[in-house]
This record gives structure tokens, C-alpha cells and sequence, in this order.
């Protein structure tokens, strides 16, 4: 990281520092909260955690060559400098602004209720063509994900690209008073979070809280097929650049060629060009992914070359639409996360799959008081896919078993609906469920540990 020293992030975060004033003009290597990650003159930051106490590792961490710890308590005969604060965590929050602060690199912020991290890892690919880019890793995307993600920005880095996670108001000018984008990027306005933020018009004014602290020269670029977002009027005066499968974009996409599990070819087209690009990931929710690149890409200045070869040398993530071929199965390991949206999108990719189509799904969280109606529609749109086998998994899961069996009361319907209260008992039953050659789709909520599935199924034989 770019040179920082204790007594500038002492000041950064309204801390009191302690120790020698030689020491306090040292500059810290790196910003950490967990003590498995220190290394020589590390800052190490005492979060308090859901699980352990950062306090309680503080000797250790200083043992293993931290410079300076963090505090929220005063540390009795510390033989070592420390900053004592009130929170460390707001610490944490405020030194990571104070650092982006101090960088000359360019943020692109990007949120919405889906695709926010297949959207990131395309709007990357088709950047790092340029530019020196850092990105999201994992889901580093919250109150505490993000500084840490901003700490690890280097003075050789032009770009960040900041995936952004809420699920209540005022999370994301949080956020956003930390990132600074230059460039924000809204997906789409779905149904994930209802639980606190009500209605999709509560989750539009939270998601667009980040354009309280973008750049006042910055771009703002919206899903123009999304009905809340094409009617969107920011209040900072700046006009959206729109995306989407509407010709009438500024952005859009046609001649799309679907090849099912071998991802979609389509022609792009911007205000001044035109060209043809094969995506490898499947689904045509990655079309809009690659028409946010591009947008973004063109407001950067990119040549046409270098967007299609970030868009042709993007790779899917693991739990991501990952396609994963064994010599008994083929998984699309989808299971990171999941909303209604979400899952839909990912059947509608397994129901053109040639071979015998196998979903298993899980619960979804956070919806609010229609969250068994959100399951039973999921449960329902498997059935209308024709996907042949649906196993749904957990508790409100069995509301989705229950609206794909209301659906198959049909004449044309043929899906086989099972239903496991605990993916313990599926995978017990999983030999005599699955046969060699099916597509089996795994997705749930990130709660619902489902790689553990991911990883039972790639040792089928």
C-alpha cells in the first residue's frame, strides 16, 4: 500500500496515539483485522467480530511483527504503540476513506439487487486490457470488506472497480463516503432485502445513495430495460448513460446467439461503433454485464479491440455460473448467492442444458413477509423451464417444492419435485437421484452452505 504513518492515521481516524514520537512517524506496510494476516509493520485493526474479539490477538499480533495496533481499550503497560479510539471499527471506515482519499486512481462503483459481482469481474476483464486494475475479491463488499478491499490499492494502480453490498438505508453512503466513485454502475432494482428495505422503491433509494459522494464530473450508468431505473432522475443533476436489449439505447445488444452452457455471441453497439463478441459464461444476463463494461470502458476511453478481448478472456468465478465437467455430471456451480431473480435466470440457462436437467435449490434469505410467495414462484418458473428434476432444500424451500407441484397440475408439465428439509438428507439420497450425464444446477442462499453439495457431486461416480 502507498506509505501512510501512525501518526497520520492516528489523526485520519480521531485516535490517540501511544507510544514513542520516533515510531509515530513510521509508515505502516499493510491494514489488517485478522491476525492470520499479519506481516512485518502491519497495522492491526481490533474489530470485534460475531465469533472473536480482534482485542484478544493483540499481544500475539505484535509478536508477529505488527507495528501498531488499534484499540477501543486502553492497553496497561503496553510496550508497544497502539491507537486508542472509541470504534474501531468506524477506525477502520475512516482510515480507509482517508486513504482512498490520498490515491490518484479512478473508482468504479457498482451495485443493484443482481449480478453485481458477475457484472464487477466483466467491467474488470474489460478494463485490465488498459489499465492497472484492482477489483472485489470474494464478497469484500460491506462496511468492512470494502476498506479492506481499499487497502489493498497500490500506488501503480489506475482503476479500482468496488463491488457495493447493502441491505439497509444508509449502508451505502457509507460506502460510498469511503469508495468515492467516479463511475457508478446500477445492475437492476430486484427483490433481494426486502426484509428492511420494504418495497423495490425502497431498495432504488438505497441502492442510489452512492451518488451522494461520487465525483461531480462522474458518469452514472443505469439498466435502461429496468422500470425503475429508466425513470431514475439522479438528484445530483448528472444524466445516466442507459444499457440494455432496448435499440433504442445508447447501449444495446442484438443478433444475440444463445449456444446454452457454451455462454452467447451477440452484436454490441455504443454511440460511435458496432462489433461482435462471444461471451464463454452462459446467460443472457451477461449480455447487460458486457454492455456495462463497455459503457464504462468507452466513458475511459478504451479502443474497440481491447473491450472485446476483455470480454472474450472473461472466466467464470467459483459459485458464479461456474461450469464444472466431471466424468459423471456436469454442475453449474451457481451457489454463492440467490434472490428470486437470480435463481430464475439461472434456470432459464440450465433449462437449455441437452441433456437431463437437475436443479437443486435452496433457501433464499432476507425477503421480507412474501418470502415463501417469492419461493413458491421460484418453484413454479422450474416447472414452466421443464426442468426435469427439482430438489429443493430448507425450510421455505418447501414452499418452492409446493408452487412447482401447483404448476405441474398442467398436461404438458413433466418435472419431478423432491423436497429435504436439511442437505444432509438430499445427500444421502443424491446416488439414486442423479444419473451419469445429467446438468445439475446448485444454487441457494450464501447461508445455505452449498459448495459442501458442489463438492459431494464432483465425487460422484
Amino acid at each position: 500500500m502507498k506509505h501512510m504513518s501512525l501518526k497520520e492515521i492516528a489523526a485520519a481516524c480521531g485516535g490517540t496515539y501511544f507510544g514513542s514520537p520516533k515510531t509515530a512517524l513510521k509508515e505502516v506496510k499493510s491494514v489488517v483485522i485478522d491476525s492470520r494476516k499479519v506481516e512485518q509493520d502491519s497495522l492491526f485493526i481490533a474489530v470485534k467480530g460475531a465469533r472473536a474479539d480482534g482485542h484478544a490477538f493483540i499481544p500475539q499480533v505484535m509478536k508477529a511483527g505488527a507495528l501498531c495496533a488499534v484499540s477501543e481499550h486502553k492497553l496497561e503497560h503496553a510496550d508497544f504503540p497502539y491507537i486508542l479510539v472509541s470504534s474501531t471499527l468506524q477506525a477502520l471506515k475512516d482510515i480507509a476513506e482517508h486513504y482512498r482519499r490520498s490515491l490518484d486512481v479512478k473508482v468504479i462503483g457498482i451495485s443493484g439487487s443482481v449480478g453485481k459481482t458477475s457484472t464487477k469481474e466483466m467491467i474488470a476483464s474489460i478494463l485490465s486490457q488498459k489499465f492497472n486494475v484492482l477489483k472485489t475479491e470474494g464478497n469484500f463488499n460491506n462496511e468492512i470488506g470494502l476498506p479492506l478491499t481499499v487497502f489493498r490499492l497500490k500506488e501503480e494502480h489506475e482503476i479500482a472497480v468496488l463491488e457495493m453490498g447493502i441491505s439497509d438505508f444508509g449502508e451505502m453512503s457509507r460506502l460510498a463516503k469511503i469508495a468515492r466513485p467516479d463511475i457508478c454502475v446500477f445492475t437492476n432494482i430486484g427483490c433481494a432485502h426486502l426484509e428492511n428495505l420494504k418495497s423495490r422503491d425502497g431498495i432504488l433509494k438505497a441502492k442510489t445513495e452512492m451518488l451522494e459522494y461520487m465525483n461531480p464530473s462522474g458518469s452514472i450508468i443505469l439498466n435502461g430495460d429496468d422500470d425503475k431505473l429508466k425513470n431514475f432522475v439522479p438528484a445530483n443533476g448528472i444524466s445516466p448513460i442507459y444499457f440494455g436489449l432496448d435499440a433504442m439505447l445508447p447501449y444495446h445488444a442484438d443478433h444475440i446467439d444463445d449456444q446454452g452452457l457454451n455462454g452467447t455471441s451477440a452484436r454490441f453497439s455504443t454511440p460511435s461503433i458496432a462489433f461482435h463478441a462471444h461471451i464463454r459464461i452462459p446467460g443472457e444476463h451477461m449480455v447487460y454485464n458486457a454492455l456495462a463494461g463497455i459503457a464504462v470502458g468507452q466513458a475511459l476511453g478504451m479502443k474497440e479491440e481491447e473491450m472485446i478481448k476483455g470480454i472474450e478472456s472473461l472466466v467464470p468465478l467459483a459459485g458464479r455460473n461456474h461450469l464444472i465437467q466431471t466424468k459423471f455430471l456436469s454442475i453449474i456451480d451457481d451457489c454463492y448467492n440467490a434472490n428470486p431473480a437470480s435463481m430464475k435466470s439461472s434456470l432459464s440457462v440450465l433449462a437449455k442444458a441437452d441433456t437431463r436437467t437437475i436443479a437443486v435449490l435452496g433457501d433464499m434469505f432476507e425477503l421480507g413477509p412474501t418470502i415463501n410467495e417469492l419461493h413458491a414462484e421460484v418453484g413454479a418458473y422450474a416447472a414452466q423451464s421443464g426442468i426435469h428434476v427439482l430438489i429443493c432444500i430448507g425450510e421455505h424451500s418447501a414452499y418452492m417444492a409446493k408452487g412447482a407441484a401447483n404448476f405441474t397440475g398442467s398436461e404438458n408439465a413433466k418435472t419431478a419435485i423432491y423436497y429435504f428439509k436439511t442437505k444432509e438428507e438430499f445427500l444421502e439420497k443424491a446416488n439414486t437421484l442423479l444419473k451419469k450425464n445429467d446438468t445439475v444446477l446448485v444454487k441457494a442462499s450464501h447461508g445455505m452452505e452449498f459448495p459442501e453439495i458442489v463438492e459431494h457431486l464432483k465425487e460422484m461416480r
